[in-house]
């Protein structure tokens, strides 16, 4: 169904291939043979691998809702309306990735250069200074209540 529409991975996976200066299936490799080395470029691999899968999920969606319309072109029922949301579903999550992985793309987006972005950073590192919130142990009750017995409100 995409006839003349960019192919939304294939123009990322160039771009992603340009960055990194090498193929998709070699950046693949080397993020799974060190994924510390470089972990933008390990999200920016998760992120084009969930992106991948979606498409592919776009594609069936849209193949099957094809099939449905020829087999009845002059009427649409609910089984055909239920592909169509399928397809409008498939589009919403394919788009997301997509923006995600332009996001791991673009080192001046929004939001990498601010404090969130020195958190994310510390959490991808696993550093912590402590607990987020005060904590302490929970108060023991003096007494455990009689058996048979609840509050009464």
């Amino acid at each position: 169904m995409s006839d003349g529409i960019e192919d939304v991975v294939g123009v990322l996976t160039e771009q992603i291939e340009r960055r990194f200066e090498m193929s998709m299936d070699d950046l693949t490799a080397a993020v799974t043979a060190a994924p510390d080395a470089n972990l933008d470029a390990t999200e920016i691999v998760k992120w084009h691998g969930l992106l991948t899968e979606s498409q592919a999920a776009l594609d069936r969606a849209e193949d099957a809702l094809l099939a449905a319309l020829e087999t009845r072109p002059s009427k649409v029922d609910d089984p055909t309306i239920d592909l169509a949301h399928r397809v409008n579903a498939a589009v919403t999550t394919r788009d997301g990735r997509a923006m995600v992985v332009r996001w791991f793309l673009d080192p001046n987006a929004r939001g990498k250069q601010d404090h969130a972005a020195e958190r994310l950073a510390r959490l991808r590192r696993g550093t912590r200074r402590g607990p987020a919130v005060p904590t302490s142990a929970p108060a023991q009750p003096a007494t455990a209540p009689a058996p048979g017995r609840g509050v009464l409100r």
